[in-house]
């Protein structure tokens, strides 16, 4: 049997738990989830270093899953464009089931291995690509047809699971276990095993978005201001950078269309927006050789 569906000795009697020892009994676990993915670390530091390159020269980041590792996968693909500016188009999900299934469960689509190579083949990966392939069990057919698809056409595939030895982590080019053992409520991944690899996705996207210069320093200024709370956080994280005056500030954002990178060249280095945007295009994106250049 599975880690993850294994019956948990320590809570053999949970539906006889008063309610705030139930809620301790939950909470408690989720520690297990932090451990997971600290034991992954080496590995999770590999597919950030491997797929940095690629992802440089023009790749897209693909996720794959089924169920509640597949809306992971979607959720961490959609908050990449408002925390980091990344494009739509290099952040695609697929999910077993197509885009209902975050919404519905789709009963059986986990196990159409056929289906999974078909959605992989129709993103028409290449080599430049990052799949990023996710699976509790790390047995699911769908997924395990998406990677072969990907593997075939020469894209870095890095596998999620949560038990030792899983195909998905054997079968892609770098597997990341993240071995949280048996559940609170026995086989319901969408606890710890969950949480494992929501960290594990969250660690991995945002240290490649800070290999690629979209944070300077630890401030978060490569965001697309959408909505009146970004705009004013674009304008806190510029004032921080700069010391700027806040009209100052304001000014510079108005100018380059709240990107706060630019704003940040334009007030320390007292240029205009396409001066700056220059120095960042000449820097590779990155703030801070921007401005020392």
């Amino acid at each position: 049997m599975l880690n993850t569906e294994t019956p948990n000795p320590r809570h053999a009697d949970l539906d006889t738990y008063a309610t705030p020892a139930l809620l301790e009994a939950f909470i408690d676990d989720q520690l297990q989830a932090v451990a997971a993915v600290k034991a992954a670390g080496p590995q999770l530091a590999a597919a950030v270093d491997a797929a940095l390159p690629r992802i440089q020269a023009g790749g897209r980041l693909l996720y794959v899953g089924a169920g509640t590792s597949g809306r992971l996968g979607v959720l961490d693909s959609v908050e990449l464009y408002p925390t980091f500016s990344w494009p739509h188009e290099r952040a695609v999900a697929l999910i077993a089931g197509g885009p209902r299934a975050m919404f519905v469960a789709v009963e059986g689509a986990e196990d159409d291995a056929d289906q999974g190579a078909a959605d992989m083949q129709g993103l028409n990966p290449g080599p430049l690509d990052v799949v990023l392939a996710l699976a509790a069990s790390g047995g699911t057919p769908f997924v395990r047809g998406a990677i072969a698809v990907a593997r075939q056409a020469g894209a870095l595939t890095v596998g999620f699971a949560n038990n030792p030895g899983a195909p998905v982590t054997q079968e892609a080019e770098i597997g990341v276990v993240l071995d949280t053992g048996p559940e609170v409520i026995s086989g319901s991944t969408r606890l710890k095993a969950g949480t494992s690899q929501k960290i594990a996705l969250n660690s991995f996207s945002s240290a490649l978005m800070v290999r690629l210069h979209k944070v300077y320093g630890n401030l978060m200024v490569d965001l697309k201001a959408t909505n009146a709370k970004l705009v004013k956080r674009a304008l806190a994280l510029t004032l921080r950078a700069t010391g700027a005056a806040e009209t100052d500030a304001q000014a510079a954002l108005a100018a380059c269309d709240h990107h706060v990178k630019t704003a940040i060249v334009m007030l320390k280095r007292r240029v205009d927006a396409d001066a700056a945007r220059a120095l960042l295009a000449q820097a590779g994106g990155s703030v801070a050789r921007a401005l020392s250049a």
